[in-house]
């Protein structure tokens, strides 16, 4: 295959990732009330850092890289920690996490195999689900115009948001192939477009930004670490390779190319040392991108060769701020429309996890309604659990970890202890 239609596919993949790689920087900045310099900077360095992680995985040495055609982004459900962790703790405390989880996946990246047993369906769908639930209310805060706005709620607004996501669902409905698979994409540039003949639209952060950028460790800051964050950022590490070891194995069996425990543990410490240098540089972890996978599988194309191209275009994409600024500057109704398909799509992703266990264990869907319950209801009352001791708060303060302690402890009580019972369907 020449270099011109292997850039093209290049292409393809980066157009793939887009959406999902701008839509966590855009929402945690927002959130953080980053200005548009930040925002600027925040997705820069993000789509960087997309191409240095994917580069470091499709690379296959010693230590690290798996050696597969996969392309890695920063993880969904990273994204309501972060946000968690930096009202309530600062910057600092989101890169001091995002380093020292990190560091922690790449040390146990070789006996992670034998961690895997406390993370089955029903805890990982679990944490997925809370997750994807309790990402909600950001997504309709944007799409009634960002919460605080002087026009919240507004006409203008709720029409944006809808016209979005009718955009979004039509193309998912009636498109096939690549067109199909970038539907969020679509709908973003169309509710923009939109926008913009609405004089919605400021583009003075794209006229501000500079053409070119160099990058810089600790932009935000200097990092701090704080327990309870470092828990919550370890937890959903865990939980995201438990997911990319799902696309590890289908990405190995596209490939014709069998995977041991040797490989996997260099997968492992690929994403951890993509998360510790994602933290120096004031980015996100990364995970694998499952939408990549359904296009190479489409495409029939398996070349490592097609990914690094892909991998560079983000690094070089990341030096050009300019591209950056254009992100900024989609309305917030129209990231909110694209919010609500996307972290429905985290929950539904939690739901698919789920269903095999809980459709037949009775005790699986109690561990999956007391979790998610816990960690809900802790997320919407998080003072509830504020009169235990701090070294006890550390688990339950914050809804995600309460999740997943508590799918992980009850996981142990009904499955790993005593005598097995036999599964038996739930009504």
């Amino acid at each position: 295959m020449n270099l011109g239609k292997e850039t093209a596919l290049g292409i393809q993949h980066l157009l793939a990732m887009y959406a999902g790689a701008i839509l966590v920087p855009l929402i945690i900045g927002k959130e953080l009330g980053f200005n548009s310099e930040q925002m600027t900077y925040l997705v820069a360095i993000d789509i960087l850092m997309c191409g240095v992680a994917t580069l470091l995985q499709v690379y296959s040495g010693r230590v690290i890289g798996i050696g597969l055609p996969v392309v890695l982004g920063c993880t969904f459900t990273a994204v309501a920690p972060i946000i968690e962790i930096g009202s309530e703790k600062g910057i600092g405390a989101i890169y001091g996490a995002i380093i020292a989880s990190g560091a922690i996946i790449f040390l146990i990246g070789g006996v992670f195999g034998m961690l895997v047993k406390f993370f089955p369906p029903v805890v990982t769908g679990t944490v997925v689900a809370t997750i994807g639930i309790s990402l909600l209310p950001v997504a309709v805060n944007n799409m009634a115009g960002g919460l605080g706005s002087p026009d919240f709620g507004s006409s203008a607004n709720m029409t944006l948001a809808f016209t979005t996501l009718l955009i979004i669902l039509v193309v998912y409905r009636f498109a096939t192939g690549f067109l199909r698979a970038i539907a969020i994409l679509v709908g973003l540039v169309g509710g923009t477009v939109i926008a913009i003949f609405f004089k919605m639209v400021d583009f003075t952060p794209v006229q501000q930004a500079d053409v070119v950028h160099v990058v810089q460790p600790f932009y935000f800051g200097v990092p701090t670490f704080d327990a309870s964050s470092i828990i919550l950022m370890t937890l959903v590490a865990m939980v995201s390779l438990v997911e990319s070891t799902g696309v590890y194995f289908a990405l190995g069996d596209i490939c014709d190319k069998p995977l041991n425990s040797k490989d996997l543990a260099r997968g492992y410490r690929s994403e951890g040392l993509a998360s510790i240098i994602g933290g120096l540089f004031n980015a996100f972890p990364y995970t694998t991108f499952s939408q990549n996978v359904g296009l190479t599988q489409m495409s029939g194309v398996k070349s490592r060769r097609v990914i690094v191209i892909t991998g560079i275009m983000l690094v070089i994409l990341g030096f050009v701020p300019k591209l950056a600024a254009l992100t900024t500057i989609i309305p917030e109704a129209v990231l909110g429309a694209a919010m609500i398909a996307m972290f429905g799509m985290v929950i539904m992703q939690g739901v698919k996890m789920l269903a095999p266990a809980v459709i037949h264990s009775a005790e699986n869907a109690m561990i999956a309604a007391v979790a998610i319950g816990l960690g809900v209801g802790v997320s919407i009352v998080p003072e509830i659990f504020q009169s235990l001791p701090s070294q006890i708060s550390i688990l339950t303060s914050n809804g995600i970890v309460a999740a997943a302690v508590t799918a992980i402890v009850l996981n142990i009580f009904f499955n790993m202890i005593g005598p097995r019972r036999e599964p038996t369907n739930h009504v």
